[in-house]
């Protein structure tokens, strides 16, 4: 944990961010479910043309938790980015992915850097 920073269980955080999203239009799926309070998540934004942004939890030099592309490029042809899905889902149960159908392809999780309360 980072300073003096407390953290909201992962699922908690999830949970408050997805919810309002069905009643705005946007959908999502959860294909994995991860360590409730620690995990990690990956997010697929998909925009339902082939094209998708996938995005993953990371700390910079600092520990200050953000959001990076993936697979080191912001737009990937879906076929990929399910791969390198099912490749992480492999090698880290406890790693959270959400797919999110949002023709913007926004990441409704940006803002939240740390799960401060």
């Amino acid at each position: 944990m980072h300073g003096d920073e407390v953290r909201l269980p992962v699922y908690l955080l999830i949970d408050a961010i997805l919810k309002p999203l069905n009643g705005q239009g946007i959908f999502y799926y959860v294909h994995q479910r991860g360590e409730k309070n620690t995990g990690t998540i990956l997010l697929k934004l998909n925009n339902l043309t082939g094209v998708c942004r996938l995005l993953i939890q990371q700390r910079d030099i600092e520990g200050k938790l953000g959001w990076v592309d993936a697979m080191s490029k912001e737009h990937v042809e879906e076929d990929d980015a399910d791969r390198y899905i099912q490749r992480s889902i492999s090698r880290d149960p406890d790693l959270w992915v959400i797919e999110i159908e949002d023709s913007e392809m926004n990441n409704p999780f940006e803002e939240i850097l740390y799960y401060n309360l």
